[in-house]
């Protein structure tokens, strides 16, 4: 069985979630100023990335990040194209710790228009796919924002995962489609509806045999998703944590039968520079056994 098929398998039958891994050049300085390190212990964008990669490869290497609770990780495309104890981490994470690897593929978002923020054009995606795959890699992540409920906006940003997942799927990898309802949208829950309504569409048209995930905010209406859950063309529904803790995440998380996580800064939450080994690996630890509990519900 190819690593491909092996990996498919995985998603399909193995309890576990997908650590998300994948800050971006935005979102950096403030993982990092969690993580314990301030915005003046570097200069310039190549050093503040080999600090986050430095912070990626500590929690990939611990000896409570593997495959036994941990489905797959989502890498940002610097750190696909660095290395792991002298090993790309493509493939370090897979033929070291069994976790399959995915790569976000996203470049930003456009100004929010109708209530929602598209992605920015990929022009450079077909090549960045090619290279993904002669790395290893697995799938594809790339994320939206729905901040309001109006049907218009919904339908586009669903209409353009579906359009660029496409793509995806042509180049021989798993996309995730991420539409995140911001959990601060005034009406989440008609907008979950929207989102659903749209989701379910747009995967009955999908031809048989091609594969989508599905990474979508805690829903305010338990086991909305159970459709797209139950979908043939769906491989997993993963849940983002969207700005709650992970004590609230995992509540949540909880209630939705079937749906694992796929948390960030949940994952990370508690996790500094200054800690030892010895307690970092024990956060982690912590962390990685309470988000795999609230996956298998």
């Amino acid at each position: 069985m190819s690593n491909f098929e092996q990996q498919k398998a995985k998603f399909r039958t193995q309890a576990g979630f997908i650590a998300a891994l994948d800050q971006s050049g935005g979102s950096t300085p403030k993982a990092l100023k969690l993580y314990g390190i301030a915005e003046s212990a570097w200069s310039g964008d190549a050093a503040m990335m080999d600090l986050i990669h430095a912070m990626r490869a500590r929690i990939i290497t611990s000896p409570a990040f593997n495959g036994d609770r941990i489905l797959g990780a989502i890498l940002f495309e610097a750190t696909m194209d660095r290395d792991i104890q002298g090993r790309p981490t493509a493939e370090y994470l897979w033929e070291v710790k069994k976790v399959v690897p995915i790569l976000k593929v996203d470049k930003g978002l456009e100004a929010e228009a109708n209530g929602v923020q598209l992605m920015k054009p990929m022009p450079d995606l077909d090549q960045l796919l090619t290279r993904a795959r002669a790395k290893g890699v697995f799938g594809t992540k790339m994320r939206s924002v729905i901040k309001q409920a109006n049907p218009a906006g919904i339908r586009a940003v669903v209409d353009q995962q579906f359009a660029v997942a496409r793509q995806i799927i042509a180049a021989g990898l798993v996309p995730i489609i991420e539409p995140e309802v911001d959990i601060n949208c005034p009406d989440k829950a008609a907008a979950e509806d929207l989102l659903k309504a749209a989701l379910l569409g747009n995967l009955d048209k999908l031809p048989e045999g091609q594969l989508v995930m599905l990474k979508l905010t805690l829903p305010s209406k338990d086991n909305l998703y159970a459709e797209c859950i139950s979908h043939p063309r769906v491989l997993r529904v993963v849940a983002l944590s969207g700005g709650y803790s992970r004590d609230e995440a995992n509540t949540r998380l909880a209630r939705q039968h079937g749906m694992v996580a796929s948390f960030s800064r949940a994952l990370t939450e508690g996790l500094t520079a200054q800690q030892s080994d010895a307690e970092f690996n024990a956060a982690l630890d912590r962390a990685i056994e309470s988000i795999y509990q609230a996956s298998k519900t």
